[in-house]
């Protein structure tokens, strides 16, 4: 498959996805956490599709359209691992991480410390998506939609 193809493919599993949380998923009440708001696409859909919720994007520099950039108060900029802490008992809502490489000794040591920020960061029964699998004792695999491939994005609960 392309790369392009690929792309493609992702983010039209990251849409699905989404839309899928929205219809099916009541959002508890809470903050949602865009891990890696790159370009800012995901967070104008976020947006757009919980207007009720506030979002905080944290990425390493601000990439982003400048139709998508966060308030000052909503963006946390700096090295993810390490400014994600403090929101560490957060009681988000949702959050979700789209902070895959490609390389998977890079995705390795991301998927070091991401699951348990991920994990800790959420409320119980909240929702979390994310491009790289989250192999922790507090997220619950949930059904994947039929036409996402395997592997290609990971949907999860929070446990008690």
């Amino acid at each position: 498959m392309s790369r392009l193809d690929s792309f493609i493919n992702r983010m039209s599993a990251q849409r699905d996805l989404l839309n899928h949380i929205r219809d099916h998923y009541p959002l508890l009440d809470g903050p949602i956490l865009e891990i890696g708001l790159g370009n800012g696409r995901t967070y104008s859909h976020l947006r757009e599709n919980f207007p009720h919720h506030r979002i905080i994007a944290f990425d390493r520099q601000l990439g982003a359209h400048k139709s998508s950039i966060p308030a000052e108060d909503d963006l946390v900029l700096g090295e993810i691992a390490q400014e994600g802490l403090p929101f560490i008992g957060a009681n988000a809502a949702l959050v979700h991480a789209d902070i895959g490489t490609g390389y998977p000794e890079k995705d390795a040591i991301t998927l070091t410390w991401l699951p348990d920020m991920v994990a800790g960061m959420l409320a119980v029964d909240a929702i979390a998506l994310c491009g790289l699998p989250l192999e922790h004792e507090k997220l619950e695999p949930l059904p994947m939609l039929p036409h996402v491939e395997k592997d290609r994005y990971f949907l999860y609960r929070r446990k008690a």
